[in-house]
């Protein structure tokens, strides 16, 4: 189990009760504003809005909410919210962990100046474009919940065009593909009646750097949690593995 994965299921636990309500209703409008910028406006044609939207909804984001994202991402809205770019950011925690940093902002400098500031902060530095990039490949994935038959999963993944598939937890696994693959995936899982819960594009580490000193361990996973706090962050990316016990014991 790669860590940042664990640690990605531990957080979403976390946030069944998460105090971070209005930081996670940002961050999916702002995906919705870009996803509908980027393509045509209507999900029933742009696969990347559709996904935003479903994952909105799941979060309890009213319809009036999402409606006003698809118009200021279309332009009929008004506002200054075109001026948003999305942008990676790049850089090392504790120990030589890469990290990367997606954010959608309308000021580069504040940004850069707020990520360099957790970076330093936590016993990390932010690097320049490329420095860890190189170790990460961008992949479509699928997670799929109620999983009793591997066997079946794996068909149903091969026919969707999926790569590889892993159980992460009992009755859960994340499916793989190549990126320009992942929206034909998601449906052929679903017509096979899978149980879809998330659909995404990650950054999938070629390498893993090991922690097991617990000050190290404490100092990136606080890391990790700063960058996430931070309103221009859509999502942190990491190459860290770590026995389950001591991130329980890190969890800041």
């Amino acid at each position: 189990m790669a860590g940042h994965s664990k640690w990605a299921n531990i957080k979403r636990q976390k946030a069944v009760v998460d105090a971070k309500r209005a930081k996670t209703f940002t961050q999916l409008s702002r995906a919705i504003i870009v996803a509908a910028r980027s393509g045509i406006p209507d999900p029933a044609g742009n696969f990347q809005l559709r996904t935003a939207i479903d994952k909105a909804k799941a979060a309890g984001i009213p319809n009036d909410n999402i409606e006003r994202a698809i118009a200021k991402g279309a332009g009929t809205f008004g506002g200054d919210n075109n001026s948003l770019e999305a942008i990676r950011y790049e850089g090392y925690g504790p120990g030589g962990v890469a990290i990367l940093v997606e954010a959608l902002t309308d000021n580069r400098n504040r940004t850069a100046a707020d990520l360099r500031a957790a970076f330093s902060k936590n016993g990390g530095n932010l690097g320049e474009m490329g420095c860890v990039s190189w170790m990460f490949e961008q992949k479509g994935v699928c997670t799929v919940e109620g999983v009793v038959d591997e066997e079946q999963l794996l068909e149903a993944s091969l026919e969707g065009g999926a790569e590889s598939y892993e159980m992460t937890e009992e009755e859960i696994a994340e499916v793989y593909s190549a990126v320009e693959d992942l929206e034909t995936l998601n449906k052929t899982l679903n017509e096979q009646g899978f149980q879809v819960t998330d659909t995404e594009l990650r950054w999938i580490p070629s390498n893993s750097v090991e922690v097991t000193d617990a000050d190290q361990a404490r100092s990136l996973l606080k890391l990790i949690d700063t960058l996430e706090s931070l309103d221009d962050v859509q999502n942190v990316t990491s190459n860290f593995e770590m026995a389950e016990s001591l991130m329980a014991l890190s969890i800041v």
